[in-house]
């Protein structure tokens, strides 16, 4: 790419591949965190492991926010609400359900108030299973979705 810059003076890219770039680098993300989960989400941004560092940023409206990482038991109660946040997020939009209760319902699977993974309100892009999941795990499933975005195309999701 040195070679390349120094002969011609000039880099040749297509627009697709500096949109998904931007994308990567400023994932801004909203915490949805319903249980102890929530807990391990808080350890990624703290100075130990620096969520920060990889171009993503905390945001408290779902209007600034692309990313919702869900930490925690989905009960019936909050699936609307959870619903209506996700409604209000702009496109692209995209999910990291983090933990087995979320995931799948985990140790409260047969309860008659959890929702059985987040994935049957919203469409779920990375999984990160743990219970609790560590940082290093969420930290892991965010630079999955961050390759998955580099994979995928602008328009097309």
């Amino acid at each position: 790419m040195n070679k390349d810059l120094q002969d011609k003076g000039f880099l040749v890219t297509s627009t697709a591949d500096i949109i998904n770039w931007a994308r990567t680098g400023s994932l801004h993300w909203m915490t949805f965190g319903l249980a102890c989960c929530a807990v391990e989400m808080m350890h990624t941004s703290m100075p130990r492991y620096d969520l920060e560092r990889f171009g993503t940023a905390p945001r408290a409206s779902p209007r600034q926010s692309d990313l919702i990482i869900v930490a925690g038991t989905l009960t019936n109660k909050m699936a609307p609400a959870f619903r209506k946040i996700y409604d209000q997020m702009p496109e692209p939009r995209y999910v990291i359900s983090m933990g087995s209760c979320a995931n799948g319902g985990g140790y409260y699977h047969f309860g008659y108030s959890v929702v059985r993974g987040c994935d049957r309100i919203v469409p779920v892009d990375v999984y990160v299973p743990g219970c609790p999941p560590t940082a290093e795990a969420l930290l892991y499933g965010i630079l999955a979705l961050q390759r998955k975005i580099r994979r995928t195309g602008t328009i097309v999701r």
